[in-house]
């Protein structure tokens, strides 16, 4: 489209002279049609960029919000997660020295003391057992399932006598989870096929 000049400048081109200004004319501007059409083209764009930027940072502020939640709750549920594996060692030693009383306050054994003892390491492990359980620490009974090396450490194999190979026969340290996620690997004896 043509840029219009205004009344004013019309008449000084054509040597006019300039009378007193009718009150009824249009307010004159400083700029034309064209660049005013041509500055409300450009203010629209910034417009859409500003916009389009807004609506970016405002997603990459929800991503950083979400991350950080989520940071947070791990850090909650897996703080513990060194203080538990220290703990599991306990517990290894408290089943261990369990097992050897029960195996000294046997019946032919008529030591009451040992059995009192022996009853005693139960219940501070079966105590212990709550506890972990409590706070999401669990237990792996990989015996019977089959191997994976997220959650199991492979130290022997063993004949596959009635299992199918592949299946864990035996467990020589117990594993632990805590919340889902191994803290401990099982140290675990698979089934393999025998070679005769």
């Amino acid at each position: 489209s043509s840029c219009d000049f205004s009344t004013a400048a019309q008449q000084r081109s054509t040597g006019d002279e300039c009378g007193p200004e009718d009150p009824r004319d249009e307010p004159k501007h400083p700029l034309s049609d064209c660049a005013l059409e041509h500055k409300a083209i450009k203010l629209e764009e910034q417009v859409r960029d500003l916009t389009e930027r807004y609506r970016k940072a405002l997603a990459d502020s929800e991503n950083v919000r979400r991350r950080t939640q989520k940071f947070v709750e791990d850090a909650k549920l897996f703080g513990i997660q060194s203080f538990c594996r220290d703990l599991v060692e306990v517990a290894d030693i408290l089943e261990k020295t369990a097992e050897s009383a029960a195996e000294e306050a046997e019946p032919s054994n008529p030591n009451p003391t040992l059995k009192k003892i022996y009853e005693g390491l139960s219940l501070i492990e079966a105590k212990l057992q709550s506890v972990f359980a409590k706070h999401g620490l669990q237990k792996m009974n990989p015996v019977g399932g089959k191997y994976d090396p997220y959650d199991h450490e492979i130290v022997c194999h063993v004949p596959a006598e009635g299992m199918q190979p592949g299946t864990i026969a035996l467990v020589t340290q117990d594993g632990y989870k805590l919340h889902g996620r191994t803290i401990r690997h099982a140290l675990v004896g698979v089934a393999v096929e025998s070679q005769e």
